[in-house]
């Protein structure tokens, strides 16, 4: 966030949709063999809970106001235990998209269940490298790889820490 410079200077803002508070999960709940009736069953709307107040890389803005994630862009198939997430740069050409998805993975894995499957995705048509940042944002190697390098690390967490704070 320290010393990017910024390509949209003036993002479009959008009013939050959903003005209720951050669903926190409980540790001690994401464990994997729980019997049935301790099964909590994760929805769309816990999942863009988890995101909607994620920091923008860019911007002292959430994701949610920015309008780059939405309830609308989030499935979840609790049975299948998958969880498909597509999001939406604020411009075309975002240099930011491959950071603010790793954000997205990265906060997700750190509060569902690890019996999801999380897929990050562009929303289709909204970048002009839609398809070479889905596969960065889907390749579990190039993910690692990112992890492991601090800097992005820090980044990443910066954007976390605006839902963790609360």
């Amino acid at each position: 966030m320290d010393n990017i410079p910024i390509q949209n200077a003036n993002p479009t803002v959008v009013k939050a949709k959903h003005e209720d508070k951050v669903v926190k999960i409980d540790p001690s709940q994401l464990v994997d063999d729980l019997d049935e009736s301790e099964y909590e069953y994760i929805t769309s709307a816990e999942v863009f809970d988890h995101i909607r107040n994620l920091n923008d890389p860019e911007h002292p803005l959430t994701l949610e106001q920015l309008n780059v994630v939405s309830i609308d862009n989030i499935h979840v198939e609790d049975p299948g235990n998958t969880v498909h997430v597509q999001f939406t740069p604020t411009i075309p050409h975002c240099s930011m998209a491959t950071l603010i998805g790793l954000t997205l993975r990265v906060k997700l894995l750190r509060v569902l269940p690890i019996r999801f499957k999380v897929t990050i995705e562009i929303y289709p048509g909204s970048h002009q490298s839609e398809v070479a940042v889905n596969k960065q944002l889907n390749d579990k190697e190039r993910v690692a790889a990112a992890l492991e390098n601090k800097h992005l690390l820090d980044v990443v967490n910066k954007c976390i820490s605006g839902v963790d704070a609360e």
